[in-house]
């Protein structure tokens, strides 16, 4: 006698019960599991995207702002500081190394990032083909950007002022693509980089054609120098991230920035933990909401096989003369738990796979971050373990029935 069949055929004889517990069982996982995936892979890309970055120091403003527009660029930046401040910064004892960072146009909404040579030794970025941005003008992108621009090597392209492509176009000055970028699983992969100069001067092309529209100048040879002379001095640059020489510099340098000069600090590591923890209440609450309807669930599949087992007591007490043992009865309840119960799972982590394309194509469409990851995560596993001990939990009672039941009782009051 194949219990395990007849277990199948018995789930397939109520087909409205066993559908409702699969469903609800499913829901409540794949809302777990959706804000487990969402919580570990976008914590996993922020701590990919820190890179050890101790510091960022930018314009006074919201420190989340400067963290989120800086090392994440999903933000507004804060403002800009002048380049000689952040030139003192940088020759500070404490520093070991700074990395400039200006931005405010981009290029099909992708934000085109001056910055220099450490930039790319920060994030480990190797070379795919063609070489790095030597001249002005020149900008290296990532291979996946490039081919969702549909931009190669040598091409031209303008870029539009402010961070949304909807700005006003530079049409007088073209970017040309010297260099595509490996894979790096980092926030550069939806950067289009380009050297500080290149920057300096698209605004200053800019400013310049603005002033030549509103009035008519005279210059000679010394104010040329003057000019120019004064341009360097007023330079600025949007945000600088900042490694220390040593740990211990993080409880010092911060606070003297914030308290000592124009110019703003912020810890990332700090921040992203605050807005974790923001995060975090909601999360549980939803967790908790879906671990309810887990339980709910399993209070189905109890009614489920509750109910059925006293629809077919004359049938088990019927296999029970014909050879069936009490336990092969009792595994007959526990194998259509068990079915029920790993069906819902599975159902449950599709459905949380769906769900995370739609949150990855929201995230991309509004901030250019993608968030992928099929493979089941340890959590889930634990997911799995906490739905098959519901499951045996539901069955317990009506399976600790089936064994005790009297055979000769059962068949008379039928």
């Amino acid at each position: 006698m194949n219990i395990f069949k007849l277990s199948i055929k018995n789930i397939f004889s109520r087909p409205l019960s066993s559908v409702l517990s699969i469903l609800l069982l499913s829901l409540g996982v794949s809302m777990i599991s959706l804000l487990i995936l969402i919580n570990t892979v976008l914590k996993e890309q922020m701590d990919n995207n820190l890179k050890g970055i101790d510091m960022v120091v930018g314009a006074k403003g919201s420190p989340l702002q400067l963290i989120l527009s800086s090392v994440y660029h999903v933000d507004s930046p804060t403002g800009n500081i002048p380049l000689k401040d952040a030139k003192a910064i940088e020759q500070n004892r404490m520093v070991g190394y700074s990395v400039p960072l200006l931005y405010g146009d981009n290029y099909s909404g992708y934000r085109i990032v001056g910055t220099n040579s450490k930039f790319f030794d920060l994030y480990d970025l190797k070379l795919k083909s063609g070489d790095f941005f030597k001249d002005e003008y020149e900008v290296v992108l990532g291979e996946k950007l490039a081919e969702k621009l549909n931009l190669k090597l040598n091409d031209e392209f303008v870029s539009s002022h402010g961070l949304r492509e909807t700005g006003e176009v530079h049409s007088d000055s073209k970017f040309i693509v010297k260099g595509i970028l490996d894979f790096s699983n980092s926030v550069a992969d939806q950067l289009i980089l380009t050297s500080p100069e290149s920057i300096w001067e698209l605004h200053s092309d800019h400013d310049h054609d603005e002033e030549v529209n509103n009035e008519e100048h005279d210059h000679d040879e010394e104010h040329d120098h003057d000019e120019e002379h004064d341009h360097d001095e007023d330079k600025e640059i949007t945000a600088m991230l900042i490694k220390f020489k040593s740990p211990m510099n993080i409880i010092q340098f911060p606070r003297y920035i914030n308290e000592e000069t124009n110019l703003q600090s912020a810890v990332p590591s700090y921040e992203i933990s605050r807005l974790f923890k923001l995060f975090g209440f909601g999360i549980e609450t939803i967790s908790l909401l879906a671990y309810l309807i887990i339980i709910v669930s399993g209070i189905s599949i109890f009614i489920t096989l509750f109910n059925s087992m006293k629809e077919r007591k004359y049938d088990l007490a019927l296999i029970r003369t014909l050879g069936g043992s009490r336990i092969q009865l009792s595994l007959m309840l526990v194998y259509e738990s068990l079915f029920l119960t790993i069906i819902g799972f599975m159902i449950g982590i599709g459905l949380s796979r769906i769900g995370l394309i739609f949150v990855s194509n929201f995230m991309e469409s509004s901030f250019n971050y993608s968030l992928n990851s099929i493979n089941i995560l340890n959590e889930e596993w634990w997911l799995l373990l906490i739905s098959i001990f519901i499951g045996l939990l539901a069955c317990l009672i009506p399976s600790i029935q089936v064994y005790k039941m009297d055979i000769s009782k059962t068949l008379s009051d039928e």
